[in-house]
């Protein structure tokens, strides 16, 4: 009735299959690629999973970059109108309504700016620094050694750690 097979009744009335050894190691030889397979798609799951956080970061991280790029050239572009604000108030026609307007936009200004990470840097009378200035003009000036910037025709930016703008300077060289 059953090939190579015979069936055992045991105490409970339940039928149990006896094998012969053959059908044994056939048995385990499917059991152990059946768990291969498991083990190499567990495998491909957890590479699968680590690809997708290394994209999400990926992601995050351009879209950071983008955002930074964008906002750097927003602040870049309202630079120029500080600069026209400072000259105003360095100007001396107009009426004290006149200075005043302007001095309370370049201080809301100002405020802006520095509420988002930029901030002047100070390079007059100190050494020029190529990183931080350029030097737009040389001129001779009594009392002041060579290389120290006696003047600032525009003022240089840091955007946290970042140069937004550097320093236009005349720096300070006498004549040998």
């Amino acid at each position: 009735m059953f090939d190579d097979q015979s069936v055992l009744n045991t105490e409970a009335g339940d039928a149990v299959i006896e094998t012969d050894a053959s059908d044994t190691a056939s048995l385990e030889e499917r059991l152990a690629q059946a768990e291969a397979r498991a083990e190499e798609n567990y495998n491909k799951f957890l590479l699968a999973t680590a690809d997708f956080e290394n994209y999400k970061k990926r992601g995050r991280r351009d879209i950071d970059a983008m955002v930074s790029l964008r906002r750097r050239s927003l602040l870049e572009r309202f630079l120029p109108v500080l600069d026209n604000l400072e000259r105003a108030m360095a100007y001396e026609g107009g009426g004290d309504l006149l200075r005043n307007g302007v001095e309370q936009t370049l201080r809301g200004f100002e405020a802006v700016m520095k509420a988002e990470g930029v901030v002047a840097i100070d390079v007059k009378d100190k050494p020029f620094d190529p990183h931080v200035a350029e030097a737009i003009a040389t001129a001779p000036r009594e009392g002041v050694a060579d290389d120290v910037v006696i003047e600032v025709a525009a003022k240089g930016y840091r955007l946290g750690d970042e140069l937004l703008r550097p320093a236009k300077v005349v720096v300070a060289k006498n004549a040998e």
